[in-house]
């Protein structure tokens, strides 16, 4: 299993090489899917998906010089045969999965299929997160108020044993700084890493290592 965990797409140096040692090969070589769905549930959700895509918005993720890039959009995957998006997905070298509502995220990544494919394509298939796409993977989801799904819903999916808190310090949202998340992390039964947007945890094998040119804070409870 190959995850490059970030807060904000690869704003660095430092997590540039992370990305590159996990794919095994440069950027250009390989080939990546950019998953927008979470972004849906907030609002301006639609224009946000495109500036990330284009690279108009944020650190660069999409627009970093893939071979070749496509969208898999889980919510159309319901209502299409496996076997038109599994080998596409399976054949991929990347599968970028952006941010916005973890929770809205969760779901569609379990009604689509995609949860059930994880485990055997993050063999070989690099997974790179951003914000709740990266949270998505661990202990602890966020949610806000633009979707209408039943509050009991799954926020995460829990495939990794520690919580992930994005953002740190972060002057959009206030609400992360590190005395608040210390705060939200002491109430969990899991680990917690806050990261700042110049830090990313790659994960390989279970072997969990920090990767940042800026502020983190593990904290155990």
């Amino acid at each position: 299993m190959k995850l490059l965990l970030t807060s904000a797409g690869i704003s660095n140096t430092s997590i540039h090489k992370a990305l590159v040692d996990l794919l095994g090969k440069p950027v250009t070589e390989a080939s990546a899917l950019f998953v927008p769905t979470a972004i849906y549930a907030l609002a301006g959700g639609a224009g946000i998906a495109r500036s990330v895509i284009n690279g108009s918005l944020g650190d660069p993720f999409c627009e970093l010089g893939w071979k070749s890039l496509g969208v898999l959009e889980l919510t159309a995957l319901p209502s299409i045969k496996q076997e038109l998006w599994v080998p596409m997905m399976q054949e991929t070298d990347a599968l970028l999965v952006g941010g916005g509502d973890c929770q809205y995220l969760t779901y569609w990544m379990q009604h689509s299929g995609l949860a059930d494919h994880l485990p055997s394509l993050l063999r070989k298939t690099v997974y790179v997160g951003l914000s709740a796409g990266s949270m998505v993977m661990t202990r602890f989801g966020t949610t806000y108020s633009g979707h209408t799904l039943p509050a009991e819903s799954s926020k995460s999916l829990g495939l990794l044993d520690f919580a992930l808190h994005p953002h740190l310090d972060h002057e959009w949202f206030p609400e992360n700084s590190q005395a608040n998340l210390e705060k939200l992390a002491a109430t969990l039964p899991a680990p917690s890493y806050m990261i700042d947007d110049q830090t990313a945890i790659k994960v390989t094998d279970g072997a969990i290592e920090v990767i940042s040119e800026g502020h983190w804070k593990l904290f155990t409870p």
